[in-house]
């Protein structure tokens, strides 16, 4: 007899786990400037901590493709959640900066394995008709945690010691953990496959090359060497990882999903939409506290109501996917990001905070609207035997888009910033302005193409 699975309880272990490590993502960036402090390291080195953590997500997300396969799920999730509660302890103790980045890259590990192993137990226990649901709510999570972020470590940072950022997560990791071991079933298949060594290596090469590359663009320049030679050989590295996989009869990464157009179209959009996005959730805040010169805090608050909305609406945005189709829902959420876009074009530094707070209301709207209902339906165009590959080629997507956007998109706002007071000294609000509607302009652009995009979206056909 089939022990009847708790998809609530499943749900939630898997959830505030993952909540969890993408707060952790972004909490620590208001704090960075503290600690380069507190442990006497310059802003090179600080940045570490955050570049650090997104190396780590694009290095291990695409080995956890075979490793859902090779392992449990139960063996997957309790060693993600220990990995996130041991790195998470290690940095609130951590007597040095090293032990501090250690602590990191282990948080970093566990959110590796917890992101793809979610989309993969969702994908697993709940039918076609109910993904949507059940994705808008991960979705919830992954907009959340991020966004929040920042609001909750200012207010941290303002009433207490920075350990405490790390100290706060840990009661909800154990939650998670405790609920878990009694309620996480294994519900994957099994197989019996050897991980090719050599594979690994080209995917550690390559998505981490590229993500190291840019994420050091913005100290180093992009002429650097260091910046040049770390993408051109990422690309390499990818280059030959795929052709490696292509030939193999069990690939670590199967790219034949890439041979069902509407993955291949889901694939483009979550590119765009997390290029926009987290690059988006650095520039905002820096055009607030540079242009109009509000504290960090402050613009922690101003991004909270579009970020509280977006947790109220996601569980409905997805339970609309399920009963009306993607274009029913992702197409009107483009048309929102673009609005929200060419409001944020047009802000200079006497924008009034009621308006910002409302654009930023309309971009995470859109941003809710077709960031899961996306996932969910690039997942549904696959074959069932492709979901861990699916999961595992998305995710690492998402994260190489994150780490491309934030540093194009900051490196751009700096040169625009620069060339304005090049004609115009001792005016950095308005620099910073200029930047800033400059790069807001250009994520303009990317919108446009998405809404191109999601015109194409439709519900796929059964490949089961």
């Amino acid at each position: 007899m089939k022990k009847e699975i708790k998809t609530g309880p499943i749900m939630t272990a898997l959830l505030v786990a993952g909540f969890v490590g993408l707060f952790s993502e972004t909490a620590l960036n208001i704090a960075l400037g503290d600690l380069g402090n507190i442990f006497e390291v310059g802003p090179t080195t600080v940045q570490w901590l955050a570049t650090g953590y997104f190396l780590t997500l694009g290095i291990l997300i695409p080995v956890t493709g075979i490793l859902m396969q090779k392992f449990t799920t139960r063996q997957m999730f309790l060693t993600s959640i220990i990995l996130t509660i041991l790195g998470t302890v290690l940095a609130a103790l951590a007597p040095s900066f090293g032990f501090l980045l250690a602590g990191r890259i282990i948080q970093a590990a566990g959110l590796a394995i917890n992101l793809p192993l979610t989309q993969n137990v969702i994908f697993t226990i709940f039918p076609p008709n109910r993904r949507g649901a059940a994705m808008g709510i991960m979705g919830l999570v992954m907009l959340a945690g991020p966004a929040l972020g920042p609001t909750i470590a200012g207010l941290i940072l303002d009433t207490l010691s920075w350990d405490w950022i790390f100290w706060a997560q840990v009661p909800f990791l154990l939650l998670s953990l405790i609920i878990g071991v009694f309620y996480v079933p294994n519900v994957n298949e099994v197989r019996k496959i050897s991980i090719d060594l050599l594979s690994v290596i080209l995917s550690t090469i390559g998505f981490g090359g590229i993500v190291y590359g840019f994420s050091v663009s913005g100290d180093n320049g992009w002429t650097s060497s260091i910046v040049i030679g770390s993408i051109v050989i990422g690309l390499i590295g990818v280059i030959l990882f795929s052709m490696r996989q292509m030939k193999m009869e069990q690939p670590m990464m199967n790219l034949r999903a890439f041979k069902y157009p509407l993955f291949v179209l889901g694939v483009f959009m979550s590119f765009i939409t997390f290029f926009n996005m987290l690059s988006m959730l650095v520039i905002l805040p820096m055009y607030m506290q540079m242009a109009l010169l509000i504290a960090a805090f402050t613009t922690g608050l101003v991004l909270l109501p579009g970020s509280l909305l977006n947790c109220i609406l996601a569980p409905i945005i997805g339970g609309l996917f399920d009963k009306y189709g993607p274009r029913a829902i992702i197409t009107p959420g483009t048309i929102l990001v673009i609005i929200a876009y060419a409001l944020y074009a047009q802000l200079g530094t006497d924008a009034a905070l009621w308006v910002v707070i409302v654009i930023h209301i309309i971009m995470m709207l859109g941003i809710g609207a077709v960031l899961a209902s996306t996932q969910t339906n690039t997942l549904n165009s696959l074959p069932k035997r492709y979901y861990p590959d699916g999961i595992a080629i998305t995710q690492t997507i998402q994260q190489v888009a994150g780490a491309v956007g934030i540093a194009v998109m900051v490196s751009l706002l700096s040169a625009k910033q620069n060339s304005y007071l090049a004609i115009v000294n001792d005016r950095l609000p308005e620099a910073v302005a200029s930047g800033s509607s400059f790069v807001f302009t250009i994520g303009l652009v990317f919108a446009v193409i998405n809404f191109i995009l999601s015109l194409f979206m439709k519900k796929p056909v059964d490949v089961h």
